[in-house]
């Protein structure tokens, strides 16, 4: 058994499907198919249920699963550390909040990037949910998501405050703006329970809700007069907003955003992510 099987084999079994797990691992569908089928073979077991609806784990590959993430991230740490020096280097798996990336990041990862080129950054934007889970699966190093967050296996450093504002396309009181549909990032939108407690203290039942996939989808939403958003005031003033978006003060308990960086705690810290750490002090 090989590690790369290990990794094929852990990528359908977190997508479902071979399709999927082909697309992720850049491979073609037919090899990541025949190193399954090779994998089944040589350990003389099914590992996988095949339906209409794609690939399940049997409970053999429920047992084999738990094993291939251990071996993995062994491997990756072993990897790491034979790359750790006092120059920080090699890959570096952000993730953020698309407000975040917006507003936040780019500056600071250039000034990251001048003093430490040989580091090779990425960052995804995800929901705080998503976010939270990719830390936990090993998939980003580490993410800014909104906190506090609670969760026994993950570490948070304050990294900044912003404002929770409400925008609209036209003048008015706050409360009758949240009359309003609502323009929101996807289901996983952390604002949304905050919206709801809001809505409920207003004694207002809201019937509309447009998820859009990015920030200024949402604020030239707003704009053609598709509803109001509940956005941070710190990526409403970055962006291109345009003349006819309103900003409005939200009552005082439900303005404060906190923004922490988060990272499993039995996390192999590199150099290259110490010193990310140590940058995150600056976003302050």
């Amino acid at each position: 058994m090989e590690s790369g099987d290990l990794k094929i084999f852990r990528a359908v079994a977190r997508e479902g499907s071979i399709t999927k797990a082909a697309q992720m691992l850049n491979y073609v569908q037919s090899n990541v198919t025949a190193r399954i089928h090779n994998l089944e073979e040589n350990l003389n077991i099914r590992l996988f249920h095949r339906t209409n609806r794609g690939m399940k784990l049997t409970a053999a590959g429920e047992n084999l699963l738990q094993y291939a993430d251990q071996v993995l991230l062994l491997l990756d740490e072993a990897e790491k550390s034979a790359q750790m020096s006092q120059h920080p280097k090699g890959p570096l798996r952000i993730g953020s909040l698309e407000t975040t990336a917006v507003t936040h990041l780019p500056e600071h990862a250039a000034s990251f990037l001048r003093r430490f080129p040989e580091v090779d950054l990425s960052v995804n934007t995800a929901d705080t949910h998503n976010l939270i889970q990719q830390v936990l699966d090993h998939k980003v190093d580490g993410a800014f998501v909104y906190g506090p967050v609670e969760h026994p296996d993950v570490r948070q450093i304050h990294a900044s405050h912003d404002e929770l504002v409400l925008i609209s396309s036209r003048e008015g009181t706050a409360e009758d703006m949240l009359r309003q549909p609502m323009l929101f990032f996807g289901a996983g939108c952390s604002h949304r329970a905050r919206v709801k407690r809001l809505l409920e203290e207003a004694g207002i039942q809201h019937q509309k809700i447009i998820e859009f996939g990015t920030l200024e989808a949402i604020i030239r939403g707003v704009s053609a007069g598709l509803g109001t958003a509940l956005l941070p005031k710190s990526a409403v003033d970055c962006s291109e907003r345009p003349t006819n978006v309103w900003i409005h003060q939200l009552p005082a308990a439900y303005q404060d955003l906190e923004i922490v960086f988060i990272y499993r705690k039995d996390f192999f810290i590199t150099s290259a992510f110490q010193r990310f750490i140590d940058e995150i002090s600056v976003i302050k």
